[in-house]
C-alpha cells in the first residue's frame, strides 16, 4: 500500500467518531480511556483551518466551487509532507464526488485507503435530525436530496467549507463503488453486534494490532457509556451547537420508536435498493 491518507468516510451520524476513538485507544493501548477531546487525528477534510494553513490564504474569500477545486491539491500536499508512525487518518463526510476539474475531491494520488461506515438510513434520520437541529421530516428530505450539501452554498466564515453529501444512497455508492480504492466497508450494526471481527478488519487495514486482548481493551475504552460519561463531564468539542449532546445511545433500531409509518415508508422509498444491498430490508422489502 502506498503512502497517503486513510479516509474514515461516512454519511454524518453513522459512527465515524466512534471508530476514530476506537483507533486512538487501540494505537495508544493504555490502561485508561483516551480523552475524547484530545483526538489528534487531524482535521475533518472540510475544515477551513486545514485548507487555509496549507494554502496560506483565507478560503472565506473563495466561492464554494473555487474552494472545492483546491482541495485535491491540499490533500496531495498533506500526503507528501505528513509523517507518522501510523497511517494518517482523516475524517470525511463529503461524498466521493468530482470537482469542476473532474478530479475526485480527495485528490488523485493522495489516498492510501478508505474505511467506509454504512448505517441503516432509518436510524441515521433520527440521529441526523438531532445533530442538525431539524425535524425528522426535514432530515429525511435532506437524505433523499441528490443535491444536498452542508453548510450550504455561498461565501461566509463557517469553520468548514461546503460538503456535498448528495442523497444517502448516492453517498454510499460514491464510496463503495469508486474504482481503484483499497477499501473496507463496515456496517454500523456489525460494529455493535460483532465488534471484535468488525473493528479488527479496520485495524488490519491500517496495520494496527489485531490481537483479541488489545482489540477488546480498545473496545472497552470506547464504549458509548464511557464516551457519554466524558461528554457529560467535560463536553465534546465536536458537538453541533444545534444538538444537546453528541453521543446519544449507540444502538440500532431506535427508528422504530421515533419514526411514524409514513416517515419510515419514505426512507424506504428513497433508498430501497441500497438498503437491500446492505441487508436493511428483508426479501419482502420490509425493514429487517
Amino acid at each position: 500500500m502506498s503512502d497517503g491518507i486513510v479516509w474514515l468516510a461516512s454519511y454524518p451520524k453513522s459512527g465515524n467518531t466512534w471508530l476514530r476513538l476506537f483507533l486512538r485507544n487501540l494505537a495508544e493501548d493504555r490502561s485508561e480511556p483516551a480523552d475524547i477531546n484530545a483526538l489528534d487525528d487531524g482535521s475533518i477534510a472540510s475544515a477551513r483551518l486545514w485548507l487555509d494553513e496549507v494554502l496560506g490564504f483565507d478560503t472565506a474569500d473563495l466561492c464554494d466551487d473555487e474552494a472545492e477545486r483546491l482541495r485535491p491539491h491540499i490533500y496531495r500536499w498533506t500526503a507528501r509532507h505528513e509523517t507518522a508512525a501510523t497511517p494518517a487518518c482523516r475524517k470525511i463526510h463529503d461524498a466521493c464526488v468530482a470537482t469542476a476539474d473532474g478530479e475526485p475531491v480527495t485528490g488523485h494520488g493522495a489516498t492510501r485507503a478508505v474505511l467506509y461506515i454504512v448505517r441503516n438510513p432509518l436510524d441515521v434520520a433520527v440521529s441526523a435530525a438531532e445533530h442538525w437541529g431539524c425535524s425528522l421530516d426535514q432530515a429525511i428530505a435532506c437524505m433523499g436530496d441528490a443535491r444536498f450539501a452542508t453548510p450550504g452554498a455561498g461565501r461566509g466564515l463557517s469553520l468548514q467549507v461546503r460538503q456535498r453529501l448528495l442523497s444517502w444512497s448516492a453517498h454510499v455508492a460514491s464510496w463503495c463503488d469508486a474504482p481503484g480504492l483499497a477499501r473496507e466497508v463496515l456496517r454500523y450494526e456489525d460494529m455493535l453486534a460483532q465488534p471484535l471481527p468488525t473493528f479488527g478488519r479496520a485495524a488490519a487495514l491500517l496495520g494496527l494490532p489485531t490481537a483479541p486482548p488489545q482489540l477488546a481493551r480498545a473496545l472497552q475504552h470506547s464504549r458509548f457509556d464511557e464516551l457519554a460519561r466524558q461528554e457529560a463531564a467535560a463536553g465534546f468539542r465536536e458537538r453541533s451547537a444545534a444538538a444537546p449532546r453528541f453521543f446519544r445511545q449507540g444502538r440500532s433500531g431506535a427508528w422504530r420508536q421515533r419514526l411514524n409509518a409514513v416517515q419510515a415508508a419514505r426512507v424506504v422509498a428513497d433508498h430501497g435498493p441500497t438498503m437491500r444491498r446492505f441487508g436493511y430490508l428483508d426479501a419482502h422489502g420490509n425493514p429487517s
